[in-house]
Formats: C-alpha cells, sequence, structure tokens
C-alpha cells in the first residue's frame, strides 16, 4: 500500500524517514515535512547529528545501518 505523502501521520512519515534519508531522497522538500514543524525539527535534528559525525569521522563513511539504529533508539526513548 503506498501513502499519500501530502495526508501521511507522523508515525507514518516517521517510519519512512531513514529509509527516504538512505535513498538520498531531497526529504527537506518531502510534502509532510513541509507542513509538519515537528517531523521538520525532528529531521533538522537528525542532519545536526549526520553533520557532526562526518566532522569527527571526515574519512569514514556512515555504516549503512546508521538510520536505521538511531531511529531504534529514539523509538526506544518514546516507551
Amino acid at each position: 500500500m503506498t501513502i499519500d505523502p501530502k495526508s501521511m501521520s507522523c508515525e507514518e512519515f516517521q517510519s519512512q524517514l531513514a529509509e527516504l534519508v538512505g535513498s538520498g531522497a531531497d526529504v527537506g522538500n518531502h510534502p509532510h515535512i513541509r507542513e509538519c514543524d515537528n517531523c521538520r525539527r525532528l529531521y533538522q535534528d537528525l542532519q545536526t547529528i549526520a553533520d557532526a559525525a562526518k566532522q569527527l569521522f571526515p574519512d569514514q563513511q556512515p555504516e549503512d545501518d546508521l538510520w536505521e539504529r538511531i531511529e531504534s533508539a529514539i523509538k526506544k526513548g518514546d516507551s
């Protein structure tokens, strides 16, 4: 089932966020993120973390499952 990006709930968007970022999609122009302040702030925070990690380890590429592990840690913190 394909979800209309314009009518996505925050939960639906956040469940796809790791995949969107990993795919190289322009997440900043995603229809949900343009309308939702909370998800936009979450994405900006994740970008800040990713940028800081690049500065700490400029010659290393992040592991393929990095976004999934960040998402998992966020979900554990919400429960």
